[in-house]
């Protein structure tokens, strides 16, 4: 059995079997929303372990991330390929029908996004499982397939950043 201990010092403390709290705390607050001026997404999804430049599926700086996604419809229920954007400068996860970016087709700002998961549950009924993810808003849930499993992760790392939806409940 292994007892991790939390310290508010700088030194770690040591379980029963010798191993520090540092090598087996989880860092839940990496999944909590990041509004710091300073905040730089790019190395946000380097430090959690992803190779950026091993997924030519998308594009990523410091305060955006682009790439094609599969969406699918609300009203037709069928797979359509988008080109998405999520945006920190105007906090906004938006969609267009290419990487021209003329006209924004939907999408939701931060303060709506409430939850970000992949579809375990294959709710979406999608060819692809393992690369489906929610993205869970106060008006509806967007239901959205990555190219890969990889890039699936990383946008759901990044909309994670955003996702500020779940604060109201915090006032």
């Amino acid at each position: 059995m292994i007892v991790v201990s939390v310290s508010l010092s700088n030194a770690p403390r040591r379980s029963r079997r010798g191993v520090s709290a540092q090598e087996w705390q989880r860092p839940l607050t990496r999944y909590l929303p990041v509004d710091r001026d300073d905040f730089d997404l790019r190395r946000h999804v380097e430090s959690a372990g992803h190779q950026i430049e091993l997924c030519p599926y998308l594009t990523i700086n410091s305060t955006s991330c682009r790439g094609y996604l599969h969406k699918l419809g609300a009203k037709f229920h069928t797979w359509s390929k988008r080109w998405f954007v999520f945006d920190r400068e105007t906090k906004t996860f938006v969609y267009y029908w290419d990487k021209t970016e003329k006209k924004p087709r939907g999408g939701a700002y931060f303060q709506v996004i409430e939850e970000v998961y992949l579809d375990h549950g294959n709710t979406s009924k999608s060819p692809n499982p393992q690369t489906t993810f929610i993205v869970k808003t106060r008006q509806r849930q967007y239901y959205l397939m990555a190219p890969s499993g990889e890039a699936a992760r990383i946008w759901i790392d990044v909309i994670f950043t955003g996702a500020q939806g779940y604060t109201e409940y915090l006032e």
